[in-house]
């Protein structure tokens, strides 16, 4: 199973999709399937829910915690290109 979430073009929904078909067909259990889900993610989303504040034990948890993170994520990476068109543009008209 080598599942590998492309950070710039899939989410992480669309990532989850394909990884949970694979893990039915692979029967990884537990913490087999949290490890391989780790290797698969953003490694930005995965360096924050490795060093959270209360460890994530179960899979649904990693499933839950990443989703939440990408999308703060993604809309953070569009505020940054809003503000520095909004920037450009200043400097534009200066």
């Amino acid at each position: 199973m080598r599942e590998q979430q492309n950070s710039l073009h899939r989410t992480m929904e669309e990532f989850m999709q394909e990884f949970r078909r694979a893990a039915r067909e692979s029967r990884y259990e537990r913490r087999v399937l949290v490890e391989v889900f780790k290797r698969g993610i953003n490694g930005v989303i995965r360096r924050n829910l490795i060093e959270a504040e209360r460890p994530l034990m179960s899979i649904a948890q990693w499933y839950e915690y990443a989703t939440n993170l990408d999308r703060h994520w993604r809309e953070s990476k569009k505020e940054e290109e809003r503000l520095r068109g909004e920037i450009r543009d200043k400097e534009e008209k200066e």
